[in-house]
C-alpha cells in the first residue's frame, strides 16, 4: 500500500467557496482513479497546524498506482486553479 497525505495552507483571498471546490474536487477521485483506495480530506483540527488549515490523506495500492496519479487527467485539472490558492506540504511513504 502506498500512502499519500498532504497538507495546504490556504493563500489571502481564498474563499470558503474555494475550499468547498477543493474538497469535492479531491474526493470525486474517489472511483476515477485507478489504483486510488481511499480519499480523506477535511479541516485540519490540530492545534499544531503551523498553518495548514486543510488535510487530506489518500491511499494507493501501489507506489506505480500513486505515480500515475500524478499525471492522471483529473488530477491535473484540479492543479490547474488549486496550486495559486495553496502552500502545500506533502508527506508520502510505503505501508
Amino acid at each position: 500500500m502506498f500512502i499519500h497525505i498532504f497538507g495546504f495552507r490556504w493563500q489571502p483571498g481564498t474563499t470558503d467557496s474555494d475550499i468547498a471546490r477543493t474538497t469535492a474536487a479531491i474526493q470525486a477521485f474517489a472511483g476515477n482513479i485507478p489504483g486510488l483506495l481511499a480519499v480523506h480530506v477535511g479541516p485540519n483540527l490540530s492545534p499544531r497546524s503551523q498553518g495548514y488549515a486543510f488535510a487530506g490523506l489518500m491511499t494507493f495500492t501501489t507506489r506505480e498506482a500513486y505515480e500515475a496519479y500524478t499525471t492522471h487527467p483529473q488530477h491535473l485539472a484540479l492543479l490547474e486553479w488549486l496550486i495559486p490558492l495553496i502552500s502545500p506540504v506533502e508527506l508520502d511513504f510505503e505501508a
